[in-house]
């Protein structure tokens, strides 16, 4: 089950769900998030770059924003660092782009656009740092490499994509999670899914070459994430 990447979409992908199931799987992904989700990742790999190239003021890309929460989190980092921050994040779902401009109203160095990631609507290198987090799990093996050289494209210095370990003990911590919360179908469906069209590590660097890019490092992080650091073209 967990040796190769699952072929079969997700009901997020496919749009077989209402706007009122949208906007419950967007306040409940948040919340699995704060428990299981990228905050670890994003601090231990994108934070802790821009605090050791001590740069005081930086921009950066959200591909697949989602709800802005990973956005959110940057922005709170700039604060508390008395950095400068610009922050922008895209998402084909008008609805997540809705949502992160929401938070726009308490920070507002960070704002979206419904985009495609696919042909991302920026001049090159115009942010220093792109970044994805639980986005490319939803791509095929095929499109996953366009929408890497896209990040490297806009990205002057380097990109980040935190994604899903796939592994039999994540799948199960994901189902006892959904099942003491009362999770959602659609989330719980999904999510469960997701897993299965996670990454193996050695996979993403075939990605990496395939895109034409120079991998930097690839770790492993908790609970179940992989963290992808490539140089720029």
């Amino acid at each position: 089950m967990f040796n190769a990447r699952s072929k079969r979409l997700e009901r997020i992908d496919t749009g077989d769900y209402t706007s009122d199931e949208y906007e419950i799987f967007l306040r409940e992904i948040a919340f699995i998030n704060r428990y299981l989700g990228d905050g670890r990742a994003v601090k231990k790999s994108l934070l802790r770059e821009i605090g050791s190239q001590e740069l005081n003021e930086f921009s950066i890309l959200d591909v697949g924003c989602g709800s802005g929460e990973l956005l959110k989190i940057i922005a709170e980092f700039a604060l508390r660092s008395g950095r400068k921050a610009t922050l922008a994040g895209i998402d084909l779902n008008p609805i997540s782009a809705a949502a992160t401009n929401s938070l726009s109203l308490s920070f507002p160095e960070m704002n979206a656009i419904q985009g495609d990631a696919n042909k991302l609507p920026f001049a090159d290198g115009c942010f220093d740092y792109v970044i994805s987090s639980l986005f490319f799990h939803h791509l095929s093996d095929t499109q996953i490499p366009n929408v890497l050289r896209e990040m490297s494209r806009v990205a002057a210095r380097g990109i980040f994509v935190i994604d899903l370990h796939r592994h039999p003990a994540a799948y199960l911590l994901y189902k006892l999670f959904c099942s003491a919360f009362r999770i959602s179908p659609l989330v719980r469906q999904d999510g469960s899914l997701s897993i299965k069209r996670g990454f193996k590590p050695d996979e993403f660097s075939e990605y990496i070459r395939d895109a034409g890019l120079k991998l930097k490092t690839i770790e492993r992080a908790t609970p179940f994430r992989i963290i992808v650091r490539s140089d720029c073209r």
